[in-house]
């Protein structure tokens, strides 16, 4: 079969996802025509200085917040760095304490260890095998001198989604503000910031089937947020620089569209998941699921498969059409064992094999079968080159 008529089948929607046929054709207008700067005092500017608005009010209701409590930014990390150093910043050094789990996104962990750099202290809080926190961890964990408490609320590595309401009622009777980083959930689980009870929460563009380079943070009102983009009065005063207003219509119609959607998403994306992770765990010997089996994402299927090597698996796959992910997106060229996986106290050895689906509305059980139709070969060719790989079985188990 010719490359041009290879089946394909795209699994790794946690790394890019295509924008939406809608939420495009509402974007267009605004790159040519619709295109005045929202901040200007003449008509064009308050034209679309309504639709911002309008936008700022649909990315509200998806998460049951108010629209003056929505700042839009340019993605996911941006919003978890507003969240984390503009808390601390408005507050500098009258606590000197920030909590995060072990397993949270790089622009978390490293926004966390950078106020190492000016004497705080970070406290990286362990999970259990299922990448669970556990609230009363967190309780004994709390003092006086906790100025942030940040804690994800899925995983997008290995699917697992946390009890955010719990972690935030115990910081809550505390009196400590909560952040959780909900990029991996937002469109896939009901998201309702009050019932949460969190102070703030990121989200971006892309899960949702927006464009690359838009996201936005809820910030409950009374919240102290020093801004990190110093400029005019753009967002209140709380993020500078001329507004992306292409991105933040297509964040908008993304929002409405999921809004409207997500159950009946979640409920195709659940049947997907759930093949397929009894199909590895059959067919694969020696394959291992990752994360949680119940609390997991709807879309999300994580694997350490015994003897081979990660990289090549994906490598092998695509060459078969299939395209899914090793560890996170944003680490998996940096060649080494993945810190997750780890904080879940799987052996080195066996991370290696690490192997992730994150799957969309558009993927289907033929794309299962096309998976399952590949998979147990590629995985058998590897282990026939592995050494620590014989007569059908691990030399020494890994798991």
């Amino acid at each position: 079969m010719k490359d041009s008529q290879k089946k394909i089948a795209y699994m790794d929607h946690a790394a890019a996802t295509p924008v939406k046929g809608p939420v495009l054709k509402a974007m267009l207008p605004y790159f040519d025509r619709d295109f005045a700067n929202p901040s200007t005092v003449y008509d064009l500017g308050f034209q679309v200085k309504r639709v911002v608005e309008e936008q700022r009010a649909k990315v509200a209701e998806l998460i049951g917040a108010d629209p003056e409590e929505i700042i839009f930014t340019s993605s996911g990390a941006e919003a978890n760095n507003l969240a984390i150093k503009g808390t601390i910043f408005s507050r500098f050094k009258k606590a000197k304490r920030i909590i995060v789990s072990a397993i949270e996104h790089h622009s978390v962990l490293n926004s966390a260890r950078f106020f190492e750099r000016l004497d705080y202290e970070v406290t990286f809080l362990p999970v259990d095998k299922y990448g669970l926190v556990d609230p009363e961890r967190l309780k004994k964990t709390l003092d006086q001198d906790t100025a942030l408490v940040s804690i994800m609320h899925g995983n997008n590595e290995v699917g697992t989604i946390e009890p955010i309401r719990e972690l935030a009622t115990v910081c809550r009777e505390h009196g400590v503000p909560f952040h959780t980083d909900a990029v991996a959930t937002i469109g896939s689980v009901e998201i309702d910031v009050h019932e949460m009870d969190v102070d703030l929460l990121s989200l971006s563009g892309p899960p949702l089937g927006a464009p690359k380079g838009i996201g936005a943070l809820y910030f409950r009102k009374n919240t102290r947020l020093m801004p990190l983009i110093h400029g005019g009065i753009q967002e209140r005063g709380r993020r500078g620089g001329t507004e992306n207003v292409p991105g933040i219509v297509g964040l908008g119609k993304a929002a409405e569209l999921a809004k409207s959607s997500m159950k009946k998403r979640a409920a195709h994306l659940t049947q997907l998941r759930d093949t397929l992770i009894a199909n590895v765990l059959e067919k694969i010997p020696h394959a291992y699921l990752t994360g949680h089996r119940e609390r997991r994402l709807p879309g999300h299927a994580s694997f350490c498969i015994e003897a081979i090597e990660g990289e090549a698996l994906i490598f092998m796959l695509s060459r078969n059409g299939i395209y899914v992910n090793t560890g996170s997106a944003c680490a998996s060229k940096a060649l080494k064992t993945s810190p997750v996986l780890v904080a879940l106290g799987i052996p080195a050895a066996l991370a290696q094999g690490s192997v992730v689906f994150s799957l969309e509305e558009t993927n289907t059980l033929d794309d299962i079968d096309h998976v399952m139709k590949h998979l147990p070969t590629v995985v058998e060719r590897l282990r026939a080159m592995s050494p620590i790989w014989k007569n059908g079985a691990p030399v020494a188990n890994m798991a």
